[in-house]
This record gives structure tokens, sequence and C-alpha cells, in this order.
């Protein structure tokens, strides 16, 4: 995908101009912050749960040399091959090179993000090859030529009569007289044509959610099936996963399962958790017959140990997206990059670096919902100010803003001086704007008082006022 992320600005007051955007953000709210509520409400030990799965990502990290051998030798013993992809271009080169190995023509897709990260779809369909989307909502936006908007529901920003509109346009056989207004009759059609799709790949690919050293396993989540579809009925079946998915054992897969569906959806369990082992053996009733795994670095290995290590614990749910309220905003795509809302605000940087994903980490109110609902407890807020900092260290932020961050520094290391300052600002702020109650325009503050007033000063400083207090 084109990365507009340097343009955040402009897709943000974009966004928040569209109707349609903004009418089907709602279904954030409704389908996963109140669902995820309830999920966890009904079981107890979920805290406990979020402790165990960050326990378990920072022991895998710290040993993530050894698991990935483990990992790669399991599949080895089951069958299969595993290729190592430092790079996009790495990972792209190996994924084309098993297609044209069976001469391939169609490839089915599960929804996989690093599939997006690498420009996989772009590549094979350069090549010659058919690359289907087969989760529906992936399968939506491919049709419309769009990037996901989110992580697990890459079509939320649609709706209903934006979709019915891409399957008349896109599907030439559909009888105009065909009644598409209720969802049912919606998936009902994208099933007839993926069927078809389905029975003539000769190249299946997924994502992994997590790769199981101890069994060398895959483990995807679906809720449509279209995965275990992808995965059994071509000849050959590619994982693509990157270093971190490595766990070490089949008990800790099932613990981070626990807080996935939860955390993504509110289920206690997607209803698909695939495990696959290998290539298809001589007693089995369906399976590929041959079975690759393509482990790509692409920046992670530069985060261990780095101020952003922590980001590599993330299990892709999207619970910190679905509680932001910068993204219920505006949405995926005004981020410009694969990964939208506080995730995207960290990994992003990571992976095109600071000078062009700079305005993430400065689109969020720090409220701090993306880090309570993180289920593997990632202190999301203090990577993105990690980030800010790299960005003032390297001055690429606009130069008013590094000129009034030295004003105030000025002052904030002098608290005489600042107390003083102040104090004579407030009072006088609060005299000029006694009469009206509020300035509809200010020095400096114009950003703020272009969409409402900036209340005037009634008082002392909260400062003074605290100390005042504290006295009494």
């Amino acid at each position: 995908m084109e990365l507009t992320s340097p343009q955040f600005k402009e897709n943000a007051r974009v966004a928040l101009d569209d109707k349609l955007l903004q009418s089907a953000l709602l279904q954030v709210e409704t389908g996963f912050v109140r669902r995820r509520a309830a999920a966890v409400e009904a079981l107890p030990e979920f805290e406990a749960l979020r402790e165990e799965a960050k326990a378990i990502k920072e022991h895998s990290l710290a040993h993530l040399d050894l698991y990935l051998e483990a990992y790669e030798a399991k599949v080895r013993e089951s069958g299969g091959v595993v290729h190592y992809a430092e790079t996009a271009e790495d990972a792209r080169k190996a994924v084309l090179d098993i297609c044209r190995s069976v001469n391939a023509k169609t490839v089915t897709k599960g929804k996989s993000m690093v599939a997006e990260e690498i420009g996989l779809n772009e590549h094979l369909e350069a090549a010659g090859l058919e690359p289907v989307e087969t989760d529906l909502g992936e399968y939506i936006i491919q049709l419309r030529k769009e990037a996901p908007s989110h992580i697990i529901a890459p079509a939320v920003h649609l709706r209903h009569e934006q979709i019915e509109e891409t399957f008349r346009a896109a599907h030439t056989a559909l009888p105009a007289t065909r009644d598409l207004h209720e969802p049912v009759s919606l998936l009902t059609e994208a099933r007839a044509i993926l069927r078809q799709k389905f029975l003539a790949a000769d190249v299946g690919i997924t994502g992994a959610n997590f790769l199981i050293a101890e069994t060398g396993t895959s483990v995807i989540v679906t809720n449509e099936g279209n995965g275990d579809l992808t995965q059994t009925l071509p000849k050959i079946h590619i994982v693509l996963a990157t270093i971190e998915k490595v766990v070490p054992t089949l008990a800790d897969a099932s613990k981070l399962l626990r807080v996935l569906a939860r955390s993504a959806t509110g289920q206690e369990f997607s209803v698909y958790t695939t495990f696959s082992t290998g290539p298809r053996r001589p007693n089995d009733p369906d399976g590929p017959e041959q079975y690759h795994v393509v482990i790509i670095d692409n920046g992670r290995s530069a985060m261990l140990g780095s101020e952003n290590h922590e980001m590599l614990r993330c299990i892709k749910c999207g619970a910190c997206m679905n509680h932001c309220p910068v993204y219920a905003s505006i949405g995926g795509h005004a981020y410009g990059g694969v990964y939208p809302g506080p995730m995207g605000a960290v990994l992003m940087p990571a992976l095109v670096g600071i000078e062009k994903a700079g305005h993430l980490p400065n689109a969020s109110t720090f409220c701090g919902r993306c880090e309570e609902v993180c289920p593997v407890k990632i202190p999301l807020p203090k990577l993105m100010r990690h980030w800010r900092e790299r960005e003032f260290e390297r001055h690429l932020q606009p130069a008013a803003m590094r000129t009034g961050i030295a004003f105030w520094a000025f002052f904030a290391r002098r608290p005489r001086l600042y107390r003083l300052a102040t104090r004579v600002a407030m009072a006088g702020l609060g005299m000029v704007g006694r009469r009206r109650g509020s300035f509809r325009a200010l020095p400096l503050a114009s950003g703020w008082t272009k969409h409402r007033d900036m209340a005037a000063p009634e008082g002392g400083t909260f400062q003074a006022q605290w100390a005042k207090r504290r006295r009494a």
C-alpha cells in the first residue's frame, strides 16, 4: 500500500468531514468495546491471564533464537520447510519462488497483516498470479482496491450500501433484481464467488497468530472458516509470520488464545481456531502436499532490547484501536500505513522511520485506554512518548513547535520564575476575558480557538490553589 503517514493531518481532516465514514465508525463502540467489556466481566481470572500472557511473550522474546530453532526443527520433522526472510523483499521472493515451483495461477489468502506489510498482493499480480482475499472484509476492500482500515475488521469503515455498490460493480453476472439489503445476502453472494476460487487455487497463504516451538504448529483464528479452506484445499500451504509470533508450548498458546478473542471481538473463542502441523500425511483425508513457513524479520530484530522492545509482545487483537478516541474519530486509513491506532503509532515509526511516521505518536490524547485494555499489557503511551522524544532530538518538528517547547522549558527549569510567570499570565488573561468569560482567539492557541472558545481563567493557578489548600 502507498504510505501516506506524512500526510496524517490532511488525512484526518478528510476523515472528519466524511459523513459515511463517521456513521460506519459507530460500529466500533457497539461491535467491539461493549462486547469486550462483557466478555472480560464474565471471566474473573482475566487480569491474572493478562499477567501470564505478558510473561509468556517476554520469555519468548528473551529466548527468541532458541525457540525459532526449535520451531524450525519440528517443522522439518513433520515434512515442512521453513524460510527466513530478513526483509520484505526477501519474503516476497520466497513466496513467489514457491508459487512458481508449481506453476501456480491462482492464490487464495487468509487475512494477514504481514502480507499487507510486505506488499505481497501487488508483487504476485505483477508476476502474473491472481491473489484472492478470502476473508469477507479483505475480499470487499480488495474489490475496492483499498487497504484495510482495521487489523481484525478490514472493512469496518464501510456502510452496507457501499458494500452492495461494490458487489454490483465487481460481480458482473449478478442480476440487478437480486436483493442484497440483508447482510446474509451479501455473504451468500461472496460465498458463491469465493467457493470457485477455493477449488481453483494452486497455493493457499495464511498468516499465523502463533507459531508453537514445541510442535512446529501454526495457529490461526477466524470466524468464517475461510482460513481452513485456504490451507487444506490447494497443493501448497504457505504460512507468513513475523519472528515474534513464536511461543514455547501448546499450553502457552492456549493461555494467549484465552485473552486474544476476548480482547479482539468479545468472544470466548473465535468460531475457528485452527492448528496446522506440516503437509498431509498418508492417512489424512485432506491437507496440502507441501507446507512452507516464511518467517519474516523486517525490522523486528532491531526492536529487541530497544526502548520499543515491549511492542513485540503485541498479539494483534486490535483492542487498543477499538478503545482509542482518535481512531474512533478518524478511522484507520487516516494513519496512512498498514498498522493504525495506538499500536501503529509505535510500530510504524519502527518499520518506516520516525521521519515518515512522526505524526502518528503525536495522534494520541494519552488517555491510557489502550494500555488499560491491552491483553499483554504493552505500555503504549510510554512507547509513543519515546518516539516523540526521538522526533524532538532529530529536529523533525516544526520550528514554531520547537520554539514553543524551548520557551516553556526555560520557565519549567526555574520553578520560582515559572510560578511567578503563570500567576501574572492568569491574572492578566482573567482581567481581559472577564466580561465575556472566554476568548474567541488567542495568540499561540489558534489550533484550539479555531474550533472552540478558550475559557477565561478564574482565580489563581492550580499550583497556587493546591498550595493554599494544603496550608489550610
